[in-house]
């Protein structure tokens, strides 16, 4: 069997309010991940500007483009194109009258695959993102890239095991996950980093993929205090962490699968051969 292998890649680092600084920031980590050898890169979740969601404030609406027409968009797709790389942007979109909080998948020719939209928005200290974001009308999504076929989900997405079992059901190799998270404003002792990584871990396990976190670092103050504690990771097809940044580091980290070793794994243990959908559809509310 030949080898088809695909080397991925999280980004870690600090954003403030410019979103030019912020792409031109993004800008520097994708090409040295790129320099590195690899093929999709992760950034972390709406990159644009600062985690504006700890207040409940009118005028971060005013943030908002249309998915084709975003400045992260196109500088990325440009990015993209001249690096041969494939890279999800986290963006806050602006369709209509709508707001979602979505990601436009890059292909390594510098077009847009399309876009999935975040479909679990939390609600709760720190992370009031219902007031600006409809629940994703999208649906979950397999996206066929040069490099391999991923599964792209976002933040709160990333601790929902049906969110991660749909995209592997449509035939995703890799799951990536942009993420914004950090301290809890009514807890100031809960750090939830590991509990964070644990579910994705468990995904790992369960569909046998490899999975791909990226979150931000540092202390912001858009209304409220929210620090974030970094710790991106990527996880192989059995849960283990085979890369991974702490609380401040700020960079990239990497690593290479081979996909069809993964796909042979994943049949032998037999995962989806065992599935009783005959039963689910009883069971489930």
């Amino acid at each position: 069997m030949s080898r088809r292998t695909i080397s991925v890649a999280a980004l870690q680092t600090s954003y403030g309010a410019d979103i030019k600084a912020n792409i031109a920031k993004t800008e520097k980590l994708v090409r040295e991940a790129a320099k590195k050898g690899a093929q999709v890169i992760l950034p972390s979740e709406l990159f644009q500007g600062l985690y504006f969601c700890t207040e409940q404030n009118p005028d971060w609406f005013a943030t908002a483009f249309p998915a084709a027409s975003h400045p992260c968009v196109t500088a990325m797709q440009k990015l993209a194109k001249a690096l041969k790389v494939v890279i999800p942007v986290s963006i806050f979109e602006k369709d209509g009258p709508r707001y979602y909080n979505s990601v436009v998948i890059v292909d390594a020719d510098g077009e847009s695959l399309g876009v999935y939209r975040k479909s679990h928005i939390p609600d709760g200290p720190g992370y009031q993102e219902k007031y600006y974001f409809r629940p994703g009308d999208t649906g979950f999504k397999a996206w066929q890239t040069r490099f391999g076929s991923i599964g792209v989900g976002i933040c709160w997405d990333q601790w929902y095991p049906e969110c991660a079992r749909a995209m592997m059901l449509q035939g995703a190799e890799i799951l990536l996950y942009p993420t914004a998270i950090g301290s809890e404003p009514y807890d100031g002792a809960l750090d939830t980093h590991k509990r964070w990584q644990r579910a994705m871990q468990g995904h790992a396990v369960s569909n046998a993929v490899p999975v791909i976190a990226a979150n931000r670092i540092g202390l912001e103050d858009v209304g409220g205090k929210q620090r974030f504690y970094g710790h991106s990771f990527i996880t192989d097809h059995t849960g283990e962490l085979v890369e991974s940044l702490g609380a401040k580091d700020e960079g990239v980290i990497l690593h290479t699968f081979d996909l069809g070793e993964i796909e042979s794994y994943r049949a032998d243990w037999g995962f989806f051969r065992d599935r009783r959908t005959d039963l689910y559809a009883k069971s489930i509310i």
